[in-house]
């Protein structure tokens, strides 16, 4: 929202304090602040670009570039290298996983990120610096320093966990901070940062990891100057490990490709409150990995299916994440919609897995619709069902299951129901 001055002097001061504040951002390095213009969300105290440097383990050293600009129906991230589609899209995941559990959502902006140079394959300690150089641009995180190094990684972005503290990396960024520090003392502008700052280049350091690499590596990391150890995200923020606050519910379907490769694939579905912000809820869903086509009917499904809740719309960030990611068809969304329900407490836990099969072009309704393949994937669940399983299946399955299938998955221990509205099981 933009508070517009009523009078002429409430402008002039207005105008002064946002001078002031364009001003205290040019004092952080990694941090360029110019004007936002009429285009840009007013936004005066948050820069428009922001940089965290991380040293590979070769000793070069790469920076990630983050810069804001008016979403303008765009994608909120994008990461464009040149060569590299693949880590391209390994930044854009990355980044918004690691979103998940801010508690605050602001659709405005689009991010893009860059790098100055390219990391082997296969190394990831760049990651930790991808999600601050995002962190800083978007006014989440301020580091304060004159030059921000990151090095960390994690399986577990949506969480907000971080791991790292790679032996290599650690002393390699020991040798360039080492090098750093004789530099300044030769450049006049830098020794009166070192002075002012009390450290070498007013240099800080996040890394991430709990300390479980051995007393030498910690050591090694004590060593550093103004080093900040993270586990998690929240303790950028001096906060509790944000991975309590996340409630995660998985549910299985029957992926039926015609031959021994037939399977059950599951779905993660992940919710984090947030303060409501009035946003598209579609802007609110990430599901990184998945073909653009998916990612809009995952999306509008579970839109439609909160509707139906009443009061399920704008209340949660949400990630979801596939076993197999490459697959065709919708009969995956009923099992989407209850792993969604499931997280958000909306119903009854089974004692073992929830497997479903079904779609709908009503979610908003609650209408549950057949699909395709009810021979195949009633035999493989018959397979696969073991003691506490719930299965869920289209109402207009129900005439045409094989004889004795409802009988054969209690005998296993299981229950099985067939729908056509979800939320009266």
């Amino acid at each position: 929202m933009t508070n517009h001055p009523a009078t002429p002097a409430a402008a002039a001061n207005a105008a002064n304090a946002a001078n002031a504040a364009n001003a205290a951002n040019v004092a952080n390095a990694g941090h360029t602040a110019t004007p936002d213009g009429a285009q840009m969300s007013a936004r005066p105290s948050v820069p428009v670009s922001a940089d965290c440097r991380c040293v590979l383990t070769d000793g070069r050293v790469l920076t990630v570039t983050a810069s804001r600009r008016p979403r303008a129906n765009r994608a909120d991230v994008k990461c464009a290298l040149a060569g590299a589609a693949a880590l391209g899209e390994r930044v854009q995941e990355v980044v918004r996983l690691a979103r998940h559990t801010e508690a605050r959502f602001d659709s405005r902006d689009q991010v893009v990120l860059s790098m100055d140079l390219l990391p082997a394959s296969g190394e990831r300690d760049w990651e930790l610096a991808a999600v601050l150089a995002d962190r800083m641009v978007r006014g989440e995180y301020r580091s304060g320093a004159a030059a921000l190094y990151a090095q960390g990684w994690s399986d577990a972005w949506h969480l907000g966990q971080v791991s790292g503290q790679s032996p290599q990396a650690i002393a390699s960024l020991r040798r360039h901070l080492a090098a750093a520090a004789l530099a300044s003392a030769s450049v006049p502008a830098v020794g009166a940062l070192v002075a002012a700052t009390g450290e070498p280049g007013g240099i800080s350091l996040v890394v991430g990891g709990d300390g479980g690499g051995g007393a030498a590596e910690v050591d090694s990391i004590a060593a550093l100057p103004a080093v900040l150890r993270i586990s998690h995200l929240g303790a950028l923020s001096g906060h509790t490990d944000p991975a309590s606050a996340v409630s995660t519910a998985r549910a299985w379907f029957p992926l039926h490709s015609g031959g021994v490769n037939d399977a059950l694939g599951w779905v993660d579905v992940s919710v984090y409150p947030i303060v409501a912000s009035g946003a598209d809820e579609e802007d609110t869903i990430a599901a990184p990995g998945l073909d653009a086509s998916i990612q809009l009917a995952l999306r509008q499904a579970l839109v439609g299916a909160r509707h139906f809740d009443g009061r399920g719309l704008g209340r949660w960030r949400t990630v979801v994440r596939f076993g197999q990611p490459r697959f065709e068809g919708n009969s995956y969304q009923l099992a989407l919609v209850m792993a969604d329900r499931l997280a958000r407490g909306r119903e009854f836990v089974p004692r073992g897995r929830l497997i479903a099969s079904g779609c709908s072009s009503a979610w908003h309704a609650g209408r549950v619709e057949t699909v395709d393949g009810l021979a195949a994937k009633a035999a493989l669940i018959l397979r696969q069902v073991v003691d506490g399983d719930r299965v869920l299946l289209p109402k207009e399955w129900q005439a045409g299951l094989p004889a004795g299938f409802a009988a054969a998955v209690k005998v296993r221990g299981a229950s099985v129901a067939c729908i056509e509205r979800i939320g009266v099981i």
